[in-house]
């Protein structure tokens, strides 16, 4: 009777020993399960945060992907206008060199002409200075001619009172026109 009282007396503590660890587990279980369960929650919060930023991310980059195409193209445009006033600057300017080298050849011409002409001008204006030589030596050899038949011509005048006049010699002023 002892041993029965005994072993249901230990079957007893075992079996509230049993229930007492398996309270334990469950405590610990249902305390573990919380936290995983808290931590699952904050880490779908973490992943509901970080995929609504990788969202953003997404459409940023897109936008910028977009916004860097849009520059790309106006870059573009913009080097081939660049290209084609480089071009056209470089036609005008080889014109505007060819109008110079024209210009340049008449001016050489122009000085050309121009100094023929003066050395014609010079000629002409010795030929003039000669002339003007000349006509004052004729003028003088004149006035001498003149001076003598007017002193020959009283002797002669007083001789025929009829005639009184005097031959007298007008010098004309020679103009010249360049």
């Amino acid at each position: 009777p002892d041993l029965a009282a005994a072993l249901r007396e230990l079957r007893a503590q075992y079996e509230a020993l049993a229930a007492r660890d398996v309270q334990a587990a469950e405590d610990w279980y249902r305390a573990r399960c919380a936290r995983l369960h808290e931590r699952a929650a904050r880490s779908q919060e973490a992943v509901r945060a970080s995929r609504r930023e990788a969202g953003e991310c997404r459409r940023e980059l897109q936008a910028r992907l977009a916004e860097m195409e849009s520059l790309r193209g106006a870059h573009q445009s913009l080097e081939r206008q660049l290209r084609e006033l480089e071009e056209r600057h470089s036609t005008e300017a080889a014109g505007l060199q060819d109008t110079i080298g024209q210009l340049e050849n008449d001016l050489r011409n122009t000085k050309n002409e121009m100094a023929r002409h003066l050395r014609e001008y010079q000629d002409l204006l010795n030929v003039k200075m000669a002339l003007d030589i000349e006509i004052a030596a004729y003028r003088k050899l004149l006035e001498g001619e003149e001076t003598l038949f007017n002193i020959g011509s009283t002797g002669v005048s007083a001789l025929n009172p009829v005639s009184n006049a005097t031959y007298s010699f007008q010098p004309r002023g020679f103009s010249s026109s360049t």
